[in-house]
């Protein structure tokens, strides 16, 4: 199971910006965009189903390309607003696949699998997003 490390400490400071790569939630996000990527590869229903497959995709890349853009724009206001981004892109994935279970496309286990790792992920967008208003409302 993952877990959040990052949430108190990350953003210590609202000069420092971290680097996506210090972001835990990114490198989950892009490990799990990988894992998808495997999925549409090896599911020969998947992969048949264009349209779908094409929007899977695109909703797990832009989970960790709105973590990194966000963290690059050097305010915390406009990292706030893209990992919003971010989670709706979460919700967006979590429709996608219950849309791939419902036609019968994907195996019992494949479904929970991802559906943990995106769950986590979400959760841990979340988690930032909280500290991140805090840290916010604390320096207006």
């Amino acid at each position: 199971m993952w877990r959040i490390y990052y949430l108190g400490a990350l953003i210590h400071n609202l000069n420092v910006m971290a680097t996506i790569e210090n972001i835990g939630v990114w490198n989950k996000a892009v490990e799990f965009a990988k894992d998808v990527y495997k999925l549409c590869k090896d599911n020969a229903n998947i992969y048949k189903d264009f349209g779908l497959r094409d929007q899977i995709q695109r909703s797990a890349l832009s989970i960790p390309s709105n973590i990194a853009e966000g963290a690059d724009r050097g305010s915390q206001k406009e990292f706030l607003r893209f990992l919003f981004i971010a989670r709706g892109s979460c919700s967006e994935l979590k429709t996608q696949m219950h849309i791939v279970k419902k036609l019968d496309y994907i195996a019992d286990a494949d479904f929970k699998n991802i559906m943990d790792k995106l769950d986590e992920i979400h959760k841990m967008i979340n988690g930032f997003i909280n500290t991140i208003k805090k840290k916010i409302e604390v320096n207006q």
